[in-house]
């Protein structure tokens, strides 16, 4: 189980609403979020309803404004508790629907297209764990959850395009 706070100013300050589990419309118990504090497990939280938009994953920490999880804006709409796994494991291949050069990845990968030589990962098989994709190399840019299944096109997991930066084991540090 995981605990997240929200506020709806900096800091910490204004209305504040705690949520222990995943929920699809967090509209209705404020209307902007300005800082988050993660007390326990990991989360992707969302800047639309129903897991929908720009995704940004939080460990437990402190975030004191949007900037600190890479927000673009104060919009958080809704969030999902992220389960903690021991194995990670997953394939990624360089063509859509498990086609082409296929490379397993058990471990962070910091830059998937200097590591494995693709520019571009058109698919991909998560065998174990939740993962955390990166559109940039070294943890930037946009973010997708990658949960245990499969993945045909880059569109199953929400991409606009096939690029691949990096990749993120979900893992509770604390």
């Amino acid at each position: 189980m995981g605990k997240i706070t929200f506020y709806e100013d900096r800091d910490f300050q204004g209305r504040c609403y705690n949520c222990i589990g995943d929920c699809p419309n967090l509209r209705v118990y404020f209307s902007r979020c300005n800082s988050i504090r993660v007390d326990s497990g990991c989360w992707m939280i969302y800047e639309r309803p129903n897991y929908q938009g720009h995704q940004y994953f939080l460990r437990r920490g402190e975030y004191p404004d949007y900037q600190h999880w890479m927000g673009l804006s104060d919009s958080v709409r809704s969030c999902r508790i992220i389960p903690d796994t021991s194995s990670h494991k997953l394939r990624l291949y360089e063509r859509d629907d498990y086609r082409g050069l296929m490379s397993e990845l058990t471990d962070d990968c910091a830059c998937v297209p200097e590591l494995f030589r693709l520019p571009e990962i058109y698919s991909l098989h998560v065998l174990e764990g939740c993962w955390v994709l990166y559109e940039m190399p070294n943890y930037q840019g946009r973010q997708y959850l990658l949960r245990p299944g499969d993945y045909r096109r880059y569109h199953d997991w929400g991409g606009a395009d096939a690029k691949v930066g990096s990749l993120r084991r979900v893992i509770d540090l604390h």
